[in-house]
């Protein structure tokens, strides 16, 4: 498969295109690593509320180099802000709200995503590999949709959409939409349905790149 494809989108691009498919109103737990671009690309217009498993709601942005405070970090060990109105609780009150379908959206990374939605992102089996679910698989199960921001090709140059996952599950038929640096892709019922595409990629160099069957709305 082609690496080297010019006018796709950046990491930013792609933070930004999910941003601004976030409604008003929604309270969004992210991933750690790109899923995190997302915060800075919200609409001014729209208040949307961060979740973090570690505790808190009304995660703020990063705070400006000395600022940082050792006792404020995300779940990935970041040092982060709180917002006005903000609160703080016990981890396993944050799991609750997830296990509870309190939180509306969920920004996942991920090494494969299947055809029928299902996801498998905290290992990709190797003996050596240090188990890393987090919060994953309870974020998948329990929150209302699913958002997954990932490159298209691994670093082999292989796809990342997929027919069946050969990488252990973190959960079956739980992605709802794909944000690639090719395109943005539904995950319904009949297939994966293309719903736009960067400006240097079309349909049928999209398909031969692409593991999983693809159709266009």
């Amino acid at each position: 498969m082609n690496k080297n494809v010019a006018g796709i989108w950046s990491r930013e691009q792609m933070a930004q295109k999910i941003a601004e498919d976030i409604p008003d109103g929604s309270y969004v737990n992210l991933g750690i690593g790109l899923p995190e671009l997302v915060a800075n690309y919200i609409p001014a217009d729209r208040e949307v509320i961060f979740h973090t498993e570690n505790g808190l709601l009304g995660v703020g942005p990063s705070p400006k180099p000395g600022e940082e405070d050792d006792e404020l970090i995300n779940a990935g060990k970041k040092p982060v802000t709180a917002i006005k109105g903000s609160c703080f609780f016990h981890h396993a009150d944050s799991f609750a709200m997830i296990r509870g379908g309190h939180i509306d959206i969920c920004v996942l990374g991920a090494f494969q995503i299947s055809e029928k939605g299902d996801l498998a992102n905290w290992s990709t089996g190797e003996t050596d590999a240090i188990p890393a679910v987090g919060g994953a698989m309870d974020l998948v199960a329990g929150v209302k949709t699913v958002f997954i921001i990932t490159q298209h090709f691994t670093k082999n140059g292989e796809s990342k959409i997929v027919k069946e996952c050969t990488y252990p599950l973190t959960g079956k038929r739980v992605v709802n939409r794909i944000y690639t640096d090719f395109a943005v892709i539904d995950v319904t019922d009949k297939g994966l349905y293309v719903i736009k595409m960067a400006p240097g990629i079309d349909f049928d160099f999209l398909k031969k790149n692409t593991e999983a069957e693809l159709h266009l709305y």
